[in-house]
């Protein structure tokens, strides 16, 4: 499910908001994944390239094809991800532009809850890959396990009731264990695993923390942007006193993913 915030198309403002914490997980993720090296990859959902870089540096594939409905995030990953061994294509996971079985890895990172009907992306992710070839997908736990976005809209439902229905937590039922799990075993991949990968988060001072919310890029910072001056210096304010604030102005958060791999039966 989507709602009018989930506004994802300026590369730069989702590295300051999230991005920049995604790129730790993608590494966690890469080495639990454990595939084989070369062969041919598809990274769905590339977004700004943070985990098709970490693809290219960890597990050395032949060729890793980027795809992503957005043209603002392709044009950061372009620009960041240069490897001839990439090419990038804007495309929808619903309707992946690949043959049947044509594929060994296909990879998604925090991309599947956003997409409309996830059931028919992994179906998509099954169709495209070699017998024997490996799926593996990562989802944040919105719910429990994201510390920056729990501190966000425990805030904001604290001053407005109707940010609740918001709330990527109680939004997004894929973000969770079990779900993701039955998602890769009902599109028929076969030995499904799904681990919990944590990392922190520690933002150098509130404005560190504060400051990506105001850059309209995804739901939390859609919402914010929302609201009127005298709304968001309330919310600001309310963050800034519930945060854990170190004596030395830091703020250490952590953040937690979950993620899934399965193999497609011959």
């Amino acid at each position: 499910m989507t709602s009018e915030h989930d506004v994802w198309a300026v590369g730069d403002a989702y590295e300051a908001y999230i991005g920049r914490w995604s790129r730790p997980v993608a590494a966690e993720f890469v080495r639990w994944l454990a595939a084989p090296a070369g062969g041919r990859w598809v990274d769905v959902g590339c977004g700004t390239g943070a985990l098709t870089a970490t693809v290219l540096a960890a597990a050395d594939p032949a060729h890793l094809l980027g795809v992503d409905p957005s043209a603002g995030f392709l044009a950061g990953a372009r620009s960041r991800v240069t490897d001839p061994r990439v090419s990038f294509q804007v495309g929808d996971a619903r309707a992946l532009p690949l043959p049947d079985r044509s594929v060994d890895v296909v990879v998604s990172g925090l991309a599947l809850n956003f997409v409309p009907d996830p059931v028919l992306a992994a179906t998509e992710i099954a169709r495209i890959l070699t017998p024997g070839g490996v799926a593996g997908a990562y989802v944040w736990d919105y719910a429990d396990g994201m510390g920056m976005l729990r501190h966000f809209w425990d805030a904001a439902a604290a001053l407005d009731p109707a940010a609740v229905e918001l709330d990527e937590g109680n939004r997004f039922p894929l973000c969770r264990n079990d779900a993701l799990g039955r998602l890769w075993s009902d599109a028929g991949l076969g030995d499904v695993r799904v681990q919990a990968v944590e990392v922190p988060t520690v933002f150098a001072d509130f404005d560190d923390y504060w400051g990506p919310f105001l850059g309209g890029q995804g739901p939390a910072p859609g919402y914010a942007m929302s609201l009127s001056d005298k709304q968001r210096g309330a919310l600001r304010d309310l963050l800034h006193d519930r945060l854990p604030i170190a004596a030395d102005g830091t703020i250490p958060l952590t953040a937690r993913a979950w993620a899934v791999r399965g193999t497609a039966v011959a």
